[in-house]
């Protein structure tokens, strides 16, 4: 099902938003506009613009097409996001690293702490499709370089993803640079990810 982005609204605005002729979102980032909390580093970032949607739909898929081929500075990114408030949230994406290798990598957030999944692809990779599925306050990531054939990235739980949540796309450049990310193919459908076939829940398991 095609998605109304008249639906979506801003978690902090961009630079600059528009849509282009061929109807892609077309986002222009701030500079210093990043999502992390503490580990690690131990600093925390709350700044980058997050546009998205509200659902109480407990089983759900949304995909969507991002192209960052103008990124050309270090960790700049674009990607899929759930962002339900500054301590909880995950977000997927390809962050720009040096011009050799960028990261493919997924961020979890629960209770003000930031985790990061990641594998090296080369520089080359300037566009994913990524696909988020819900199943209630599970989560599962996948992404694809076609839109046809998707790899899981991760499965997770958001303790706070229960209940109604938020979710759509985000762009951002946590260094001194912007750069302008598309997205388009936005799809919201029923749950892709099918119930787990194998051994049984705990029989103390709260379901």
């Amino acid at each position: 099902m095609s998605v109304d982005l008249s639906s979506f609204s801003w978690t902090r605005e961009p630079a600059g938003c528009a849509l282009a002729a061929d109807g892609a979102l077309e986002v222009t980032t701030r500079p210093h506009t990043d999502l992390w909390q503490r580990t690690y580093y131990h600093f925390r970032n709350d700044t980058a613009p997050v546009l998205q949607t509200e659902t109480d739909e407990r089983f759900l898929s949304f995909t969507v097409h991002c192209d960052f081929s103008q990124a050309r500075h270090r960790f700049d990114q674009c990607g899929i996001v759930v962002y339900l408030d500054s301590e909880n949230w995950l977000k997927a994406s390809v962050e720009y690293e040096d011009g050799v290798i960028a990261h493919l990598g997924s961020v979890v957030t629960n209770g003000g702490w930031s985790d990061w999944a990641t594998t090296e692809v080369g520089a080359d990779v300037r566009e994913m499709w990524y696909r988020l599925s819900r199943r209630e306050d599970d989560f599962r990531v996948e992404c694809s370089r076609d839109g046809e054939r998707f790899s899981q990235m991760r499965v997770c739980h958001l303790a706070a993803g229960a209940g109604r949540i938020r979710f759509g796309v985000y762009a951002a450049s946590p260094e001194d640079s912007s750069f302008t990310a598309r997205f388009d193919g936005f799809d919201l459908g029923p749950c892709a990810w099918a119930a787990h076939d194998g051994q049984a829940p705990d029989a103390d398991w709260d379901a």
